[in-house]
């Protein structure tokens, strides 16, 4: 027969083990931060963006997040420039993925990924950086391939 203090141990470590998310989440990444500016249709929409540089940054990117800010996004940038593919691994906001050339116009856009989708998502073709917005993002704002990406994140 169990003990009180032994009860209170033993939901002490259900606890602990409940807590366990919590406690890897505060070993993820910290972003440098940036401004980027898309120019398209001749109207400029600026946003607030976190950059992943790193493989460790590239593999956690927007991991685990429930909201994002309408002007904020994910900047994935890769040096030197190379064909990516990305996906939504642990990932439960849909996105848009903006693939990014290394002349610094937008190449490609794939629109509403689906969140949690471990299927790939190819630049089809050598990009500079992947911009990742809330879904539907692009549509509302007009942004089409072509348009120009300015951010001192990647030298622009």
């Amino acid at each position: 027969m169990l003990g009180r203090r032994s009860l209170t141990l033993g939901l002490g470590a259900c606890l602990a083990l409940a807590a366990l998310p919590a406690a890897s989440q505060r070993r993820l990444a910290k972003f440098e931060r940036s401004i980027l500016v898309i120019r398209s249709g001749g109207r400029e929409h600026r946003f607030s963006v976190e950059v992943a540089r790193t493989p460790r940054e590239h593999s956690q990117g927007l991991m685990f997040r429930r909201r994002m800010a309408p002007d904020a996004g994910m900047l994935f940038v890769y040096d030197p420039p190379r064909p990516v593919s990305m996906w939504m691994r642990n990932t439960y906001l849909p996105l848009d993925m903006l693939f990014i050339a290394p002349d610094g116009r937008i190449s490609r856009i794939v629109e509403r990924t689906v969140p949690l989708s471990e299927e790939n998502i190819p630049s089809r073709g050598t990009v500079r950086a992947v911009l990742e917005l809330n879904a539907g993002t692009a549509d509302r704002l007009g942004i089409k391939p072509g348009a120009t990406v300015t951010t001192p994140a990647i030298g622009r």
